[in-house]
Order: C-alpha cells, then sequence, then structure tokens
C-alpha cells in the first residue's frame, strides 16, 4: 500500500515542505508515482523516514544522516542496533546536562521592582513569580541564580519594556520559520537560537551552550513553557529545542 506525501507527513509530524525538500536532496524519494503524477511513498519509504526522523532528532545534519542510511551492508537489525547505543549516550548526555542545571541554572525568582500598573504594562497576565518558588528551591544555591538576581534586582520599567520587546522578537522569528517549513538545522533557525542563547546571556546570565540546550530540553519537558511556545503555533516547542540543539552542535 502506497502513502501520498500529505499522509506521511501527518503520520510524520512533518511538514509537506520537509518531505519536498527530502526528495529534492536525494534524501528520502518516494518510489511511486499515482496516475496523477503524485508522489506515492511505499513502505521501505516510510521506514526510511523514521531512521531518518530518529537522527535528526539526536541532531546530525543532513548530511550526515545521509551517509548513515545509505551505509551498504547495514540491515535494519543493525540500524536498530546503532540506535540503541546513540540513544544510551544521548540518555548519558542528558543525565550530565541536568546535573549542570541543577548546579547552575537560573530559574527566576526575580526581585522586580515595578508598581502594579507597570507591571501589566510589562508581562500583561503572565506572572514570573509563578516559577519563583520552585527556582528558589532548586537553583538558590548556585552562582547563575544569584547572578541573575543581582541584575534583574537592579532593571527599571524601561530595561523590562526592552527585555520583553526583544524576547517576543525573537519567539516570532522562530514561530514564522517553523511555519514556514524550516528545518531546525537550517542556518536561519540556528542563528535565531543563538539570539535566543545571547538574549538569556545579555539580561540574565551567562548561557554556555550545554545549559541552553538543557533550556530547550525543559521547554519541551515542563508543560509551562511548553504551553507558552506553542501558543505561538503548535509545535513550535519541539522546534525551538531542536533549533537548540542544532546551534549548540554547530558551536562544536
Amino acid at each position: 500500500m502506497g502513502y501520498t506525501v500529505g499522509k506521511v507527513a501527518t503520520l510524520a509530524g512533518i511538514t509537506v515542505k520537509t518531505l519536498h525538500h527530502y526528495d529534492e536532496i536525494g534524501l528520502l524519494s518516494p518510489t511511486g508515482r499515482s496516475e496523477a503524477g503524485y508522489r506515492i511513498y511505499a513502505g521501505p519509504d516510510v521506514e526510511r523516514l523514521q531512521r531518518i526522523l530518529f537522527y535528526r532528532e539526536l541532531g546530525f545534519s543532513l548530511d550526515r544522516i545521509a551517509r548513515i542510511v545509505n551505509e551498504p551492508d547495514t540491515d535494519a537489525t543493525e540500524h536498530l542496533r546503532q540506535q540503541r547505543e546513540l540513544l544510551g549516550a544521548r540518555i548519558k548526555r542528558l543525565q550530565r546536562m541536568i546535573s549542570a542545571i541543577d548546579r547552575e541554572m537560573e530559574a527566576g525568582k526575580m526581585d522586580i521592582k515595578l508598581t502594579p500598573e507597570e507591571r501589566l504594562e510589562v508581562f500583561g497576565d503572565w506572572s514570573p513569580e509563578d516559577y519563583a518558588g520552585e527556582a528558589e528551591q532548586r537553583y538558590g544555591d548556585t552562582e547563575f541564580y544569584r547572578e541573575s538576581q543581582r541584575r534583574v534586582s537592579s532593571y527599571t520599567k524601561e530595561n523590562w519594556l526592552e527585555i520583553r520587546a526583544e524576547q517576543d522578537g525573537i519567539e516570532s522569528r522562530l514561530a514564522v520559520l517553523f511555519e514556514a517549513g524550516a528545518a531546525p538545522c537550517d542556518e536561519e533557525a540556528m542563528d535565531a537560537a543563538e539570539a535566543h542563547r545571547r538574549h538569556i546571556s545579555r539580561w540574565y546570565y551567562d548561557c554556555g551552550y550545554e545549559v541552553h540546550v538543557g533550556l530547550g530540553e525543559m521547554y519541551v519537558v515542563d508543560e509551562r513553557f511548553r504551553a507558552s511556545y506553542d501558543r505561538l503555533a503548535p509545535g513550535l516547542s519541539g522546534f525551538v529545542k531542536d533549533a537548540i540543539t542544532a546551534n549548540a552542535n554547530r558551536a562544536g
């Protein structure tokens, strides 16, 4: 049984534009065509796509993925073995990142010196204090937490308005790229992720790439952060996480 490009996109949770791009670069080309000339994907095509998406989830570039899935004499069982090894390595990496975040990440009890009217103007109905208790309990003894506390305690309303405008601009940029079908490893997406990292470093604390990747994971795992991104575009949180990971890999 064959699948149309729209059906495959729906099943895989990706865009039709992404599938067209994979076809154009020779990474995944459908083996059939309908009588009307439309792309038709066979079972082996879908299996290949599953492997491609797995390696993309791990942050591999499309060129590297092509080399992996095109390896001669590599059967499905061998691919599964490779994937299991990579998942094990990723689990260990995530465990290290969690430890690093637990030691160092600032999560935001903010000493915000604004009047109620100014708070409404800057934050609207969002309250930074909603995260404060958990942040202090988990990160109160870290230098990142203390550094962020020192910085935000001196910010004026004008500072906060600038912060919010800069943050909204970065998030809008990511949302536009996502809805346009960009891949997280595209240059524009990685550049937007880098702007996000620099925004944190500029206003809160020195955010290295490893901590930034940990934040990206949190944007997906923590439902509050996930909802904050996905309100702009459903699924945006996962795209942001992947773009952050790709940007960190690009940095070496």
